[in-house]
């Protein structure tokens, strides 16, 4: 995602050849794609999308690989059945697109997800992992769910009001250092921020050298240089959800 002063020139980088674990199924009047842990333990991650869509096979691909350390996992459309944001559409477009994808503005779909996970899947501990538009989302869902367990956003847009350092629960934040659309200054007026009003655990970490979506959109062997970094933010991002989910 790209601050709100500098739209997204996001690039889907690796779109990787994938066919997933999980199926589709239908929650109330949204779509998913569902993955259920070989151990069923209770616990529940909800995976959020970037500006590609539900059905990115990198996406998939996360929400599997958080499947296969114990939890069930869902990625909900929560652009509820409009376009993603396509690879080749001209950017001058992207913010009137925006504007009917407030990352924001997802609690009704949300609070649907949460009850199926817990109807359906009988989940009793609930966390939500976020990409881009989808870290965004989960920024604003750890201010508003004290059920949700912990929140991992992964390069998601940082906005500077007063009513976005008071988290519910623990938060990880993961971020590059080489993000075209999130300044490091954005990074530190959020530490700064978080240190002065957050009264739960977070932590803040910057990818030495890495760009945006290198956690989920960059091939594991793309350069010997790139791999040691991907590697270790997902292995944080499950040691995140293994220590509070």
């Amino acid at each position: 995602m790209a601050n709100e002063a500098y739209p997204c020139p996001c690039d889907i980088g690796h779109r990787i050849e994938y066919g997933g674990l999980g199926h589709e199924v239908q929650v109330e009047h949204i779509k998913a794609y569902l993955t259920k842990s070989p151990v069923d333990a209770g616990k529940a991650v909800v995976v959020i999308q970037d500006i590609f869509g539900w059905q990115l096979p990198n996406t998939r691909y996360m929400a599997d690989m958080i499947a296969g350390n114990g939890y069930t996992t869902i990625v909900p459309d929560f652009f509820v059945g409009q376009e993603p944001w396509h690879p080749s559409g001209d950017w001058s477009t992207f913010p009137e697109w925006l504007k009917t994808r407030n990352a924001r503005k997802i609690d009704k779909e949300f609070d649907a997800v949460l009850k199926y996970l817990k109807q359906q899947c009988h989940a009793k501990r609930i966390g939500v992992v976020g990409f881009c538009w989808g870290g965004t989302a989960v920024h604003h869902l750890m201010l508003k769910h004290p059920e949700l367990r912990a929140g991992v956003s992964v390069y998601g847009i940082i906005k500077d009001a007063e009513d976005v350092y008071g988290l519910k629960n623990p938060t990880l934040f993961i971020f590059a250092e080489n993000d075209a659309v999130i300044p490091l200054e954005q990074v530190s007026l959020l530490t700064q921020k978080l240190k002065e009003h957050c009264k739960v655990e977070y932590q803040i970490k910057t990818f030495s050298g890495q760009t945006h979506g290198f956690v989920h959109r960059k091939r594991e062997d793309c350069s010997p240089e790139d791999k040691p970094y991907i590697d270790e933010a997902r292995r944080n991002l499950l040691e995140w959800l293994n220590k509070y989910v």
